[in-house]
């Protein structure tokens, strides 16, 4: 939920270096467990970042120590300009949190919820009223203000703990699997709302398992394994490291999988990869359309049948597999990240920065 955070007072903007969140060798133990072991981090001030990484990689545990949750046990870090370390209350009174799990009370009105955020926030009932009318025209909730939040969609719950964070308008939100759970619609109807935020000089740092939401949002990506950054990149960047385009045959009978190797590696720029359970051959190729033509034929020629082949671009999701050994976990189980019961502590250690030391003792995420 949307920690304290200030209104529109001059506090957004203007760092100097033109980041609004830097990391240098953040370093966070419990136990003989390293969850964070020299994570660097740097978030360009207006933009969406995007945080990547399996389950227990770090990437929550990050988002806590930057939004003051927990201590670090080394390194440094700055939120809009300021220390986590040395001044935790102000890095709270120009930030938003909003964790996977939407923490608005559903017997109240999507209209009651923010004024009483507000009020939280020692906003006033006037203004309290009058920024909660500013909010849900902005996240497109008017039409539903006087409904009870258990009549939400699951979107709609989301793009109003989403307001809830911004009652104070704060420079920097962390956005810790805001769409876990979501259907396409509703996470869809979300990333509306994040490209209405940064568009209004917002700075998101957002973490997710869905690589494609990473890919439609972020204009910059970290990737966080084992408790530090192993690549920082445009989404575009690091495909490029998988390479350029790939020609990706799928045959019928396990059997012809050799002979399309062979036809694949006359045509490709690298060694072609079969996958034997999905009885597919891939490999990258710089002259796509001659690739794709020369592979078709000579697998027609050769009485080999196919049932798809294709050309595409690597994905996300190839980076990933590539840069740590595996595949994402399903982003809709809801464990990822920290789980449920980490997550609902995260929410409620937000709304009161006074409790922000009692989750340092939380389990590693």
């Amino acid at each position: 939920m949307g920690e304290g955070s200030v209104g529109n007072d001059g506090h957004r903007g203007g760092y100097g270096d033109g980041y609004a969140v830097r990391a240098e060798g953040l370093e966070k133990r419990y136990g003989e467990k390293r969850a964070l072991d020299g994570f660097d981090l740097a978030v360009r001030e207006g933009t969406v970042h995007g945080l990547l990484g399996p389950n227990g990689a770090g990437k929550t545990t990050a988002v806590r120590i930057l939004s003051t949750l927990i201590k670090l046990d080394g390194g440094r870090a700055t939120v809009a300009g300021l220390d986590v370390a040395r001044d935790p209350r102000e890095v709270r009174a120009r930030i938003g949190l909003t964790g996977q799990y939407a923490a608005v009370d559903e017997v109240l009105t999507g209209r009651q919820n923010l004024e009483m955020f507000g009020r939280l926030f020692h906003l006033g009932g006037r203004r309290a009223k009058l920024r909660a009318t500013e909010l849900l025209e902005q996240f497109d909730l008017t039409d539903a203000a006087d409904k009870g939040v258990g009549k939400y969609s699951g979107g709609m719950r989301r793009r109003l703990d989403l307001a809830a964070s911004m009652i104070l308008a704060p420079a920097v939100l962390f956005l810790d699997e805001p769409t876990t759970g979501l259907d396409p619609r509703s996470r869809g109807e979300v990333w509306e709302s994040v490209r209405a935020l940064v568009a209004s000089g917002t700075t998101v740092l957002l973490t997710t398992q869905y690589l494609e939401e990473a890919d439609k949002l972020a204009s910059q990506i970290t990737v966080i394994d084992q408790g530090r950054a192993i690549a920082d990149d445009t989404p575009d960047g690091l495909k490029n490291l998988v390479g350029g385009d790939r020609i990706e045959v799928v045959v019928a009978e396990r059997s012809d999988i050799p002979r399309v190797v062979k036809v694949i590696a006359r045509v490709s720029d690298g060694e072609p990869e079969a996958d034997e359970e999905e009885l597919r051959v891939h490999a990258p190729v710089t002259d796509r359309v001659s690739a794709l033509t020369e592979v078709a034929r000579t697998l027609q020629d050769d009485g080999v049948q196919v049932e798809d082949i294709g050309l595409r671009r690597p994905s996300l999701d190839d980076v990933f597999l590539r840069l740590t050994g595996h595949r994402t976990e399903p982003a809709g189980d809801g464990r990822s990240g920290g789980g449920k019961s980490g997550d609902g502590k995260s929410a409620a250690s937000a709304k009161s920065a006074s409790s922000a030391e009692s989750a340092e003792k939380e389990a590693v995420v």
